[in-house]
């Protein structure tokens, strides 16, 4: 009788359930107060959580605006898009 090798399933389901990020990064276009906006009716934010994230954007080029599954990144990326904000997805740990 041949040996069965087990695949072990804990690395694929670790990778699969690492975080990710949602990322807005500094632009020349969009004005602070625009920014904060977009982060208080999206997210959810209070007006001093989106000031502050808003000027992480300004002063350090760019802010983590949420973390959590990937698609659910995708989702938050194309709608800072459809807001006009330049936004990226990128693993939690990277």
């Amino acid at each position: 009788m041949p040996e069965v090798l087990e695949r072990p399933e804990t690395i694929e389901s670790t990778a699969l359930d690492s975080p990710w990020t949602t990322i807005v990064w500094n632009d020349p276009v969009n004005l602070m107060t625009y920014v904060s906006w977009v982060f208080r009716s999206y997210f959810g934010f209070s007006k001093a959580e989106a000031e502050r994230r808003m000027l992480q954007v300004h002063t350090e080029g760019r802010a983590v605006v949420a973390t959590g599954p990937r698609e659910e990144m995708e989702r938050h990326v194309e709608a800072m898009h459809d807001f006009g904000l330049w936004a990226t997805l990128s693993r939690a740990d990277a």
